[in-house]
């Protein structure tokens, strides 16, 4: 069974056994390691969830980035205090351009008024999109008018990562080879030679390749804390409820796309 939080906690300490050092994503552009895994966490719901996560993280010594919402389902001020004094980067998961509807003007208000809010909490100097797949507006297109710098943040993955040097893997669909059906999490083309030649299923698949030494020095893994669980009913809920929305946004979203 994957999306378990042992098996969670087993892909985790195989990464550390072959000497991966896990760092959050503000410190991307410093990095000195040979072999470095930038630990981000998507925190689209569930926050509860993403505390035990961060905590089972703190214990084996791994610092990672988790990115909020600003929507009742994510933000949770006193999970995000708990997470950040952990140790862990905290960062704006935006989605503002959907949330204005396509306004731009809009949009980078409410880009503004949400980091300042989430700034009373702790220093965020990146920030992530949210992919919104229903939406038919993309939230990173708000940086083709305003720059994302003016604002304090220094990072935003998808678009100061170099993909064709760090893999991207990431849970999206709960599975590790969603990109099918996942409108905007993804990064592969047919010109990434690096996506392209890993490809996994499971979990225990990438546990595999790092016991094997199959595994490119630098990686990105995005995780959803939501899906990781060890209770039977929320696990059986988010299976269920994630198979769904596969097909849904396969044959509605990504096909139109």
């Amino acid at each position: 069974m994957d999306f378990l939080i042992k098996t969670y906690q087993n892909l985790l300490k195989s990464l550390q056994q072959q000497d991966f050092l896990f760092r959050p994503f503000k410190d991307y552009s410093t990095k000195s390691e040979n072999k470095t895994i930038f630990l981000r966490h998507d925190v689209d719901k569930l926050p509860e969830n993403s505390l035990r996560v961060a905590q089972i993280e703190y214990k084996l010594g791994i610092t990672g980035t988790y990115y909020f919402r600003m929507v009742p389902e994510s933000y949770h001020e006193k999970i995000i205090l708990k997470i950040a004094a952990l140790g862990h980067e905290i960062g704006y998961h935006y989605e503002d351009l959907t949330l204005a509807k396509g306004n731009f003007t809009a949009a980078i208000e409410s880009f503004q008024q949400h980091l300042e809010k989430l700034r009373t909490l702790c220093p965020v100097t990146t920030a992530c999109m949210h992919g919104s797949p229903k939406s038919p507006w993309d939230s990173r297109d708000l940086w083709k008018k305003y720059n994302y710098r003016d604002y304090g943040i220094t990072g935003e993955p998808y678009f100061d990562i170099d993909f064709s040097k760090v893999l991207y893997l990431t849970d999206t669909g709960r599975r590790w080879d969603g990109d099918k059906v996942s409108v905007r999490d993804k990064v592969s083309g047919s010109d990434n030679n690096l996506q392209n030649r890993f490809s996994f299923f499971k979990t225990t698949d990438i546990i595999h390749a790092a016991e094997t030494g199959n595994l490119p020095d630098n990686i990105m893994i995005t995780i959803h804390p939501q899906r990781w669980t060890d209770k039977p009913l929320p696990w059986i809920k988010e299976l269920i409820w994630q198979n769904a929305k596969n097909v849904v946004k396969r044959w509605f979203f990504v096909g139109r796309r």
